[in-house]
């Protein structure tokens, strides 16, 4: 009887930690789903921004943000992404270049602005359209359209520094 115990428990346990493990494994669509729900929650917390005054060299809620510490603070807080700094550097990574029919949210938008031909202003795509930037001095962070006259004008490109689902 103890014998039979003993086996059954024996059995049962080895059971459970089968279960268990193959409970841990990931698989490909709780990985997606997870990417995923880190651009979600990039996309989330600019909403929650919005209004946050623009700060030249500015890193945090607190002091507010330029266009490209704004990215950089969202991905690397919310989807733990390390973005390049500056807005340049950016534009000169290798993350994957996008071209605007292909945009997903979470993808960075980039601008060349004030007479120069050269990138100038990066911001984030959020979809139907639109993106989320810190725009310049005196202004505060907002949501515009690409097909507004000035951002459809300036437009250059997009890069991805996210997996798109």
């Amino acid at each position: 009887m103890f014998k039979s115990l003993c086996y059954l428990f024996i059995v049962s346990l080895t059971f459970m930690l089968s279960s268990a493990s193959a409970n841990l494994q990931p698989n490909a669509s709780f990985s997606a789903s997870l990417k995923e729900a880190s651009i979600d929650d990039v996309i989330d917390r600019a909403h929650e921004l919005l209004g946050t005054p623009y700060k030249w060299g500015g890193t945090s809620a607190d002091q507010g943000f330029d266009c490209s510490s704004f990215l950089v603070y969202l991905f690397k807080t919310q989807a733990n992404i390390q973005l390049p700094r500056t807005t340049v550097a950016m534009h000169r990574s290798t993350a994957p270049t996008i071209k605007r029919n292909a945009l997903k949210p979470g993808d960075a938008v980039f601008f060349k602005g004030n007479g120069r031909g050269q990138v100038s202003h990066v911001g984030l795509y959020i979809g139907e359209g639109k993106f989320i930037h810190s725009p310049r001095t005196g202004k505060s962070i907002r949501i515009d359209s690409l097909s507004n006259n000035y951002w459809n004008r300036n437009y250059t490109t997009a890069k991805r520094f996210h997996s798109a689902g």
